[in-house]
């Protein structure tokens, strides 16, 4: 029977890529807090945001709990249809939604089209509010419930997977890259 550490845990490994993602969306309510012009927002900083999110959140984050978890999940109880599982993957949905509304409306406001801005603030403000709460579900609620139902030799299968999606590329950056993406920008915006 393979037992692994508590930090190496899928759930530690997701918690902890929670982190990360709060941070950006930090970064990203401090980028749109009081905007309501082109000319206030930082429309750079704004486009990298977006790219963490669709990089980092979702393509690397989402993908480990949609394509790896939440099956181990359903094949040891928790259910996906009327159940958490369901739900995640609904929001993951939602979130890949404003991701985009959120990618269009920075393109708009480069063309200089009206509309843009309240479209990339409404979108920025949805997405916020989604992940904030998403996490705090998968975190308290799912998470646990995942770590009370897994074998030990899921967990450790799941580590060595999550460790090979690690090494992939995302958009053409390594996860390394985006975690290092996340720190400039928060440092960017605590010198702002």
């Amino acid at each position: 029977m393979t037992k692994i550490s508590e930090s190496d845990k899928p759930s530690a490994v997701l918690k902890a890529e929670h982190q990360v993602i709060l941070r950006v969306l930090g970064v990203l309510r401090q980028l749109t807090a009081g905007k309501s012009a082109a000319a206030d927002l930082d429309v750079a900083r704004l486009g990298r945001c977006v790219e963490f999110f669709r990089f980092f959140a979702d393509a690397c984050h989402h993908a480990k709990e949609e394509d790896l978890l939440f099956p181990v999940l359903e094949q040891r109880g928790i259910p996906k249809e009327q159940g958490p599982i369901g739900c995640m993957l609904y929001e993951h949905t939602l979130a890949r939604g404003f991701t985009k509304d959120m990618g269009e409306a920075l393109e708009a406001i480069g063309r200089g089209e009206s509309g843009g801005v309240g479209r990339f603030l409404t979108a920025a403000k949805e997405y916020i509010d989604l992940l904030t709460a998403h996490i705090e579900k998968e975190d308290n609620i799912l998470f646990n419930m995942g770590d009370s139902v897994m074998t030990a030799e899921d967990q450790s299968e799941l580590h060595g997977r999550f460790n090979e999606v690690g090494c992939r590329s995302f958009g053409g950056k390594k996860r390394e890259e985006l975690e290092r993406m996340a720190d400039e920008l928060e440092a960017a915006c605590a010198g702002a």
